[in-house]
């Protein structure tokens, strides 16, 4: 197995699938490794303690913003920061994702894609709700139905999670049922053509100093 000196981490399994969906169909060169770290604080963690290998390059990290991202970008600028390793850490995050070179041109450069596409509150599902096509007769549906239990205090999710309730019941309700986020990539449920999503492979690209092909 390939020892890899370019490193992207994920906070979770869906985002580590959807992120390999992606790679696959715009065909990204296999040079990185993506690394599920099961939750936003451990990959936090991981990213503190990876900053410190001499065998690393590049490290990339694709966080939610969740209900904050301000805050959340304080938290990964507070770790960078500290490590000593960068002389201008923006106050922002970049629009476009953030990519910041080392003070020393041998150390790790890093990037920073805040979910869904560093400019709004939200997670991986608001990013994949911009891959729905335009033309999608079932989301209205599904947007309907959540306001309507949401009216009669049926739900049971948090505003925070509406996002996940809305692109859940829409997968639901596709040709295969419950299909993941990853795969509905893959079955071309979801488009690739929104420009969040190129922005996301620019990125990855200039990351990464991929090309593809």
């Amino acid at each position: 197995m390939a020892e890899y000196t370019q490193k992207l981490l994920v906070e979770g399994n869906d985002d580590f699938h959807v992120i390999s969906s992606l790679c696959e169909k715009f065909k990204i060169q296999e040079s990185f490794e993506i690394i599920d770290c099961k939750c936003d604080n451990k990959l936090l963690e991981k990213l503190s303690t990876d900053l410190k290998s001499n065998n690393l390059t590049t490290i990339g990290v694709v966080l939610d913003a969740d209900s904050d991202l301000n805050k959340r970008w304080n938290e990964v600028r507070k770790i960078l920061i500290k490590s000593e390793k960068y002389n201008n850490v923006p106050e922002n995050c970049d629009k476009a994702g953030t990519i910041i070179e080392p003070i020393e041109e041998d150390d790790i450069k890093i990037g920073v894609w805040l979910m869904p596409d560093n400019n709004s509150n939200g997670m991986l599902e608001d990013f994949i709700s911009f891959l729905i096509p335009k033309d999608d007769k079932l989301l209205p549906k599904v947007e309907q139905v959540l306001s309507e239990i949401e009216k009669e205090g049926l739900n049971q999710y948090k505003e925070i999670h509406k996002s996940k309730a809305k692109m859940h019941t829409w997968l639901a309700w596709q040709e295969n049922p419950g299909t993941p986020m990853g795969l509905a990539i893959t079955k071309k449920y979801l488009s690739t053509t929104p420009i969040i999503c190129q922005d996301f492979i620019s990125w990855l690209n200039k990351l990464f100093n991929l090309e593809t092909t």
